[in-house]
């Protein structure tokens, strides 16, 4: 019973001279979202997602039968809402993303890809509080869009490139790039200012 109390005794300081260095270093270095987090802030956030996600979806599959159709519909579903935190690959390296904090996962590996069908649904319809993860989705456990996207999430590590070249026509564009693409057009029907011209302006700006 002793060597019990004293061993708990020991994980009890341990615990809080972790946790009082830890506030330490973070009083330090600020909360900024440029500075990733660290393996055991990432474990501890894995873990709560886990517990977070109602039991029942652990073992919930999807309905949704995996063809050519199913993908392509969850393919463009991801590059028009998905991809500009998690990029068409999957990968979370975006503009967006990299601000993040914590930063989206690496969709393509093993921490993402174990996750049962239900899991996956249920962050997506969900979405995960305290991130930059919003719910999407009508809520309940039907909605055929958000099953698509989990089809579309378990094809992620065998994209190809070819498929990740035909997302970045659906991606969204900026204020820029819709005002640079009308002045091509514009250019090619006669317009007096080249595209090119028009980049240098803003740039000069």
């Amino acid at each position: 019973m002793k060597r019990l109390f004293f061993a708990l005794c020991i994980g009890f300081i341990v615990i809080l001279v972790g946790g009082g260095g830890y506030a330490a270093k973070m009083m330090l270095s600020g909360f900024s979202t440029r500075t990733p987090p660290g393996p055991v802030e990432t474990a501890i956030a894995q873990g709560v997602r886990r517990i977070a996600i109602p039991a029942r979806y652990k073992t919930m599959k999807n309905p949704v039968i995996s063809d050519k159709d199913a993908l392509r519909e969850g393919m463009e579903h991801w590059a028009d809402h998905c991809a500009s935190c998690h990029a068409n690959n999957g990968s979370g390296n975006t503009m967006y993303g990299n601000g993040m904090y914590p930063r989206p996962p690496d969709m393509r590996q093993e921490h993402t890809q174990e996750m049962s069908d239900g899991e996956l649904y249920f962050t997506i319809q969900n979405g995960v509080r305290l991130t930059g993860m919003p719910a999407f989705g009508t809520p309940g456990d039907n909605d055929r869009d958000t099953w698509k996207l989990v089809t579309f999430i378990r094809h992620l590590p065998s994209l190809s490139q070819n498929e990740e070249m035909s997302m970045k026509a659906i991606n969204p564009k900026s204020p820029q790039e819709i005002e640079e693409e009308q002045a091509e057009e514009s250019f090619l029907h006669g317009g007096s200012t080249p595209p090119q011209r028009l980049s240098r302006r803003k740039e000069s700006k």
